[in-house]
């Protein structure tokens, strides 16, 4: 899978969906989706990151992106609706999304983490991801192929001390993963949804949590693009309610 070969028209006429996508391994993968032939949402909540990855998809000569400002911080349920009109008058169906957003939080003892701060964590990582899936079924059923991808963590798999927050939550989003695939994979076969678990990645959230570590260790976000594009693409129909690694043990 992490030698994955993808065909330059993998995702051509397909309609994919990506939050974080202003920076990071989001930005990445709303590029190589495009590079791919998809029209790509591009969902985050500062404007001007989310415009230079439009500008840089139109430059290529990609299928025009659309984008979508949110904060998920404060997002309403009526937000996610709102998006989930919006995309159905203009597309009419959603083929592909990837949950990329997220916030660390803390890295530190239970004892000491701030409440709030665990709050707005959980509200990021895991109510945000559950309220725009929600809204976004009815659009990714009217897709031949649909695929729904969720970003995991390995402390989401095996907790690790003062992880805090963003540990649990992943451990969350992997369970609302197992939990819609089991649900949405009906006789007609045509949601699937797995857990990526993108692994040490060259990105400023890892940078955060590891100070001391040389970035230059870990691989860039380009480098994990095949595991992306197979989990998003028909290739990987077979595959629903698996824990997948971008990066080989």
């Amino acid at each position: 899978m992490q030698d994955y070969q993808a065909p330059a028209d993998l995702l051509k006429d397909r309609i994919v969906l990506v939050t974080g996508a202003g920076s990071g391994i989001g930005r990445t993968a709303a590029k190589t989706y495009a590079a791919h032939g998809a029209t790509v949402i591009l969902v985050g909540r500062t404007v001007s990151k989310l415009e230079s990855v439009y500008d840089e998809i139109e430059a290529d000569g990609h299928p025009k992106p659309a984008i979508v400002p949110m904060n998920f911080e404060g997002a309403a349920v009526k937000d996610y609706e709102e998006l989930a009109m919006t995309l159905e008058d203009n597309f009419g169906k959603l083929d592909g999304l990837l949950h990329n957003a997220g916030i660390l939080g803390d890295r530190s003892p239970v004892e000491m983490y701030d409440p709030e701060t665990w709050n707005k964590v959980m509200h990021v990582n895991v109510t945000a991801p559950f309220l725009l899936s929600r809204a976004m079924i009815p659009l990714l059923r009217k897709s031949d192929a649909a695929s729904v991808i969720f970003t995991s963590s390995g402390v989401g798999r095996k907790a690790r001390a003062y992880w805090g927050a963003y540990a649990v939550s992943k451990f969350a989003v992997e369970g609302l993963s197992q939990l819609l695939a089991d649900e949405l994979y009906d006789k007609h076969h045509n949601v699937r949804v797995n857990s990526l678990n993108p692994g040490a990645t060259r990105t400023n959230m890892r940078a955060h949590a590891y100070p001391a570590e040389n970035p230059k260790q870990n691989p860039a976000p380009e480098e994990l693009m095949p595991v992306y594009l197979y989990l998003m693409g028909r290739d990987s129909a077979h595959l629903n309610g698996q824990q997948v690694d971008a990066q080989p043990k």
